[in-house]
């Protein structure tokens, strides 16, 4: 069985939705990719800036509350003092972050970089993503394989698609990954 990875990459951050009290209604907030940290006392709270995609206001989503700074270490202090983008990146992608922060969040724009399969030979795909992801696999596949909702639906029903840990693909979610196996086992001739 031919064994294959397919990752997401992210084109986009997660679109963010928040009421907006300058303009009155829920608006798309986009990451600045900067981090504000405030010392109280032995105290730190550090924010990732978020900024209004109508009119500029800011909106800080909490990533620390009333932290002890020994508690982070030392590289990683500096990498919010310094705005690190992968740091950034990797908050800007929480979506338990951003949903406990009171937001509503969106599907990334992405695109899925591996090589194509045949359907007609089985093979097993690991679909990986940097960011635990709310993407739903059923919709990533179908992209990927070219299908319709019916043509998967039937796929799935003759297990030519199927998880390897028996999770129901037309609900589950990819979060970091899923293995698969894809297509049909050849019949060996009998001579």
């Amino acid at each position: 069985m031919k064994k294959i990875t397919w990752e997401v990459e992210y084109i986009s951050q997660l679109p963010v939705i928040r009421y907006c009290k300058k303009c009155g209604k829920k608006t798309e907030y986009i990451c600045s990719g900067l981090f504000r940290v405030n010392a109280q006392h032995k105290y730190l709270d550090i924010w990732l800036i978020y900024k209004c995609s109508n009119c500029d206001s800011t909106w800080n989503s909490t990533i620390y509350s009333r932290v002890n700074p020994n508690r982070l270490s030392t590289e990683t202090l500096e990498q919010f003092h310094t705005n690190d983008d992968n740091l950034a990146n990797q908050y800007a992608m929480n979506v338990e972050l951003l949903h406990r922060n009171g937001a509503e969040v969106g599907i990334p724009e992405y695109k899925i970089v591996g090589q194509e399969i045949d359907i007609n030979d089985l093979t097993q795909v690991r679909i990986v993503s940097k960011y635990p992801s709310q993407l739903k696999v059923s919709a990533l596949l179908r992209e990927k394989l070219g299908l319709s909702r019916k043509a998967f639906d039937e796929m799935l029903d003759c297990r030519t698609i199927k998880s390897i840990s028996g999770v129901d693909l037309r609900r589950s979610k990819l979060n970091y990954e899923i293995v698969l196996e894809v297509g049909k086992q050849k019949q060996k001739s009998s001579n």
